[in-house]
């Protein structure tokens, strides 16, 4: 590296501080507070009792204790409604995303014949992002790699994260009391990205050895800067931008596959009281990958910046979702009244020490001397094991109608170095309520509300402020035949 880039690595400004790391913010961090509108009206507490066909999300092993020759048909449906916020210190105002509604259907069969439950269900496991506008206070200007202060790409900044799964549980009804479960995921996932890393973040990460707490660059494409810079051609550079994007609500533009795994068990241990465990393994996805990505550059070369962009192919390697461990209870304390309660622990911190992405540009002239080039881009994560607490209630009314009410909390997993408000998944409480409603002895539709209080932090680094609050709505219906 140059001595004139070398120099140029002093100072870190507000915008290029903030975009480190890369996640989709649910309610759990990435991961959803509850899935299927029974457990969501209970605070997400569903490892020891009937959630529906929502058990492939939650235990397996309750499907094993359904009575035999029933089959059941399920629809689901998931609005999450987040509300995030980012003030830069001493701005006027906030910057309020527009990602505002999330979308996530499922589908499921599954059968009990003899001991045996088994089926198949689809399920879109999370998706979110943020969406800034491109005249955000804070994502409009940052520090260039020469220190002074210029416009970024002036462009949306754009984050977007996708997952689903197919499904197939084996529920195996040992006895009366006990059940065990196996099951075998297919994911897949899709990612877009539109930011704007400012040329001082960028010079920082191209540093040998990177930046403790932001991350690294590296690459023939680091090394084609350096020479430039050396020889004056680029006097100096305001931006750089990743951008892979296809603006659909279902799918992102890179995009992945894999499989994963899930154990469950439920002890009946007397009438009253039920105990279930379950274990979800990390996944196993390929690279997400896109050949229709661009990176940008902001460059001078002596006569004002103008925009650079290179075409070519992002990998982002070794993203997955990580492995959980949960132990719950459900106690019958009468005819009408269930009590639930349930304790997760997610390995946040062996999924997302890091993000890894390369860029390989396209041998093309239209790149110019980037044509072929290479860069490697590690953004630091370190976020910490998380700990979620379900309880839950349900009082059945009457033979039709069943009330439920809960609350779940969960450690904020995010370290303030890294946080930032393209991704703030900071979410912590949850209160919730939902309700059942049986049409026929074969027919019930399932209806929940979550709400998330908003919660405040500040990026240490920058003095950023973020706040993030939100709405999460399940509806379900069910079909014995």
């Amino acid at each position: 590296m140059t001595m004139r880039l070398a120099r140029a690595l002093a100072a870190l400004s507000v915008p290029g501080a903030l975009l480190s790391p890369l996640a989709a913010q649910a309610t759990n961090a990435m991961n959803m507070d509850a899935f299927g509108a029974i457990a969501g009206g209970m605070g997400g507490a569903s490892l020891a009792h009937e959630t529906g066909n929502s058990a492939v999300m939650n235990n397996p092993a309750t499907l094993g204790m359904r009575a035999p020759g029933q089959d059941v048909l399920g629809l689901g449906y998931t609005l999450l409604a987040p509300r995030v916020e980012a003030r830069a210190p001493g701005a006027p105002r906030a910057d309020e995303s527009r990602g505002r509604w999330y979308h996530m259907p499922s589908l499921s069969l599954v059968r009990k014949q003899g001991r045996v439950s088994y089926g198949a269900a689809v399920m879109a496991q999370g998706g979110m992002g943020t969406d800034f506008r491109s005249d955000s206070l804070l994502f409009s200007r940052g520090q260039t790699l020469m220190g002074a202060m210029a416009p970024l790409s002036g462009q949306s900044i754009r984050s977007e994260l996708s997952l689903g799964r197919v499904m197939f549980p084996l529920a195996f009804e040992v006895s009366d009391r006990v059940s065990l479960a196996v099951q075998l995921d297919y994911i897949w996932a899709g990612l877009d990205l539109q930011m704007d890393l400012d040329g001082a973040t960028f010079g920082r990460m191209a540093r040998p050895g990177g930046t403790p707490g932001l991350g690294s660059a590296q690459g023939s494409m680091v090394d084609g800067f350096n020479t430039l810079l050396g020889n004056g051609t680029i006097q100096d550079v305001s931006y750089t931008r990743f951008d892979f994007s296809n603006d659909d609500r279902f799918t992102g533009e890179a995009s992945a596959n894999g499989l994963a795994g899930k154990l469950g068990v439920l002890l009946q241990l007397t009438d009253r009281l039920a105990v279930g465990a379950t274990y979800h393994s990390e996944t196993h996805l390929d690279d997400l990958s896109s050949g229709d990505a661009r990176l940008a550059f902001g460059a001078d070369f002596g006569a004002g910046f103008q925009d650079v962009p290179v075409t070519g192919r992002i990998r982002v390697r070794d993203f997955q979702w990580p492995e959980s461990f949960g132990l719950g209870m459900a106690y019958r304390a009468s005819d009408r009244l269930l009590l639930a309660a349930d304790l997760r622990h997610l390995n946040w911190s062996e999924a997302m020490e890091g993000l890894e992405m390369s860029f390989t540009a396209d041998a093309s002239p239209a790149n110019g001397a980037f044509a072929g080039t290479r860069l490697d881009a590690e953004l630091e994560q370190r976020w910490k094991d998380q700990t979620v607490i379900s309880l839950g209630a349900a009082y059945r009314l009457n033979d039709r109608w069943t009330l439920r009410g809960g609350t779940n909390y969960a450690s904020n997993p995010i370290p303030d170095e890294t946080v930032n408000p393209l991704f703030p998944a900071i979410v912590q409480h949850h209160l919730s309520g939902g309700f059942s409603y049986r049409f026929t002895p074969r027919s019930q539709l399932h209806a929940s509300a979550t709400y998330a209080p908003q919660v405040r932090v500040t990026q240490s680094a920058t003095g950023v402020e973020m706040r993030h609050g939100q709405t999460v709505w399940r509806v379900n219906y069910g079909y014995r035949f």
